[in-house]
């Protein structure tokens, strides 16, 4: 990868520190359509449920024989009813947690990574014909990635202050400020369509953003 692509990248040490969350908690529509991904994340969360069920489950049921005296038939009734407690009681932390905001910033994201390997892909293939107008229309693309990045880190700050102390957003006015207008000036007449629907992608993620920002300050008091 091109280090003007590399540059691009929202690295997920980025991402921890501008959303105060781990990816890791997430699965994302970009990782349901990785396999691997999927697979690690329904793992880690089996495991951790199991691992719940059985010392809150223990610990229950040790106390209950310490009372009555050992019940297996209770002692499965109650295994069932912890594994549903914990499953309901995890899935409740984590809308609570994490917002359904936030999850779809986190998926604009996931679109603009796939963006700029997009265009990774097309720098592999170093296509020879119309060298320095495919140069130009490159350099565009760039500049519409790097456009977007900017409003894709605006948007994840904006969530944050909103999740943590929306008293603080009043004063982060520049936070407000987009790309929208030039992102929409940029143009190119590339023979190369995918350099075209690349910037087409590009645009559609800051529209998505810009459309969840909106949703964010409306739900300011």
């Amino acid at each position: 990868m091109q280090p003007d692509l590399l540059g691009l990248e929202i690295t997920k040490g980025e991402l921890k520190r501008l959303t105060g969350v781990k990816l890791e908690d997430f699965l994302l529509p970009s990782m349901m359509a990785n396999r691997e991904q999927r697979f690690a994340f329904l793992m880690k969360e089996v495991r951790e449920t199991l691992l719940l069920v059985l010392l809150i489950g223990g610990l229950m049921y040790a106390l209950i024989t310490l009372t009555i005296g050992s019940n297996i038939d209770l002692g499965i009734v109650l295994l069932i009813a912890v594994a549903i407690a914990v499953i309901v009681g995890r899935w409740l932390w984590r809308r609570f947690r994490y917002p359904k905001s936030l999850i779809i910033l986190l998926n604009e994201v996931d679109k603009f990574h796939t963006a700029v390997q997009a265009l990774d892909n097309l720098d592999q293939l170093a296509v020879s014909e119309n060298s320095e107008n495919n140069f130009n229309e490159r350099q565009t693309v760039i500049t519409a990635l790097e456009l977007v990045r900017e409003d894709l880190v605006r948007a994840l700050k904006i969530e944050r202050i909103l999740r943590d102390n929306k008293k603080l957003l009043p004063e982060q006015e520049e936070l407000f400020v987009n790309n929208l207008a030039n992102l929409q000036s940029l143009r190119i007449s590339s023979s190369i369509g995918e350099y075209v629907q690349i910037l087409n992608q590009s645009l559609q993620i800051d529209l998505d953003v810009q459309s969840q920002i909106r949703k964010l300050q409306q739900s300011l008091p």
